[in-house]
């Protein structure tokens, strides 16, 4: 059994202990309600940089907020600062060690914003920089492949949206999340896993929050399985790379309950009937792969067990294609760019 496996499996204890601390939540989101900012700057990278881009979605769709994606080489190579006065600057990171994303933060902080850290390390040198501090509580990982941590990021960062704008109906969901996490590892995605040890290339593809979902799994199948993954919007899909797809090059989609729900049917819908091999997690519809999930319940919500589903299955084919999930070649757990 790998590490990964292990960890993915333990996603539910996680997040669980992430969101038992309600009134950190409340405290932070109080503080961002007296702010009351137009502005968030999210600073990640990898695979928190799609719990970023996860967050960006939710938090631009519920508060109307501008969102920027945060480029640290303009603190750590360029010496530069920003014109945050007034934003918020939220650095997402396991470790809290990347230079960049601290010399950032410092700059950031200098530059008049509120700083907030998510980490999985409470005495980490980012969460010391940060003002403002939301321990993920995932506990050590001790696999290169990141799988606990991204989804207690994600759930911190959906607990926080949820007591910032007073969602009952979210709140609601992400006390049930735990359960639904528990009960997605235990689903049979073993279609999925025969494609994935028989072609080495497929495109994920997810809308909206789901678009980050895509975005993760395309670089777990890196990691792991030595799959090319590529990530696409099921809007970005309909244009250039559709021509790329085929039966060599299969699909993987993220589907969610919310306004994405029709566009994204339509496209996978269209490339299974131009014979293009279709795997979809949240959608059955004629020519594709319905992989099955957990009973649908509320549209962020439901795309944190499509997660978990996915990295069982990405461990399982990283194992029958001989390679090791845990030790990815080249790669190392805490990763420090300049």
């Amino acid at each position: 059994m790998s590490l990964m496996r292990d960890e993915a499996r333990e996603a539910a204890d996680a997040v669980q202990r992430c969101l038992d601390q309600p009134a950190v939540f409340e405290r932070i989101a109080a503080r961002l309600r007296d702010l009351d900012p137009s502005v968030v700057m999210i600073c990640a990278r990898g695979s928190s940089g799609h719990a970023g881009t996860f967050l960006r979605y939710t938090l631009a769709r519920d508060l109307g907020l501008v969102m920027a994606d945060a480029t640290p080489s303009i603190a750590s190579v360029y010496g530069k600062r920003q014109r945050l006065a007034g934003a918020v600057f939220l650095a997402i990171s396991q470790s809290g060690r990347s230079p960049d994303l601290i010399a950032q933060t410092d700059l950031a902080r200098q530059a008049g914003a509120l700083t907030l850290a998510l980490v999985n390390d409470a005495t980490s040198p980012l969460a010391q920089a940060c003002e403002l501090a939301i321990d993920m509580r995932a506990g050590p990982e001790r696999s290169v492949a990141a799988t606990k941590s991204v989804l207690t990021s994600i759930a911190a960062g959906l607990a926080l949206s949820a007591a910032w704008t007073g969602d009952a109906d979210l709140a609601a969901a992400l006390q049930r999340l735990p359960a639904r996490l528990a009960a997605a590892a235990g689903l049979d995605w073993s279609p999925l896993v025969a494609e994935l040890v028989r072609v080495n290339r497929m495109f994920t593809v997810g809308r909206g929050p789901g678009f980050a979902i895509a975005s993760e799994a395309a670089l777990k199948l890196a990691e792991t399985t030595g799959v090319a993954g590529l990530a696409n919007s099921s809007a970005e899909m309909s244009h250039g790379p559709r021509a790329l797809a085929g039966v060599d090059f299969p699909v993987l989609a993220f589907v969610q309950n919310d306004a994405t729900r029709p566009g994204t049917a339509a496209l996978l819908e269209d490339l299974a009937g131009r014979g293009t091999p279709v795997f979809a997690a949240g959608l059955d519809a004629p020519g594709l792969t319905a992989l099955p999930v957990v009973p649908p319940e509320h549209p962020d919500t439901d795309l944190l067990p499509q997660l978990v589903s996915f990295y069982l299955a990405a461990e399982a084919a990283s194992v029958a294609r001989g390679q090791d999930p845990d030790r990815p070649p080249g790669l190392n757990k805490v990763t420090r760019t300049l």
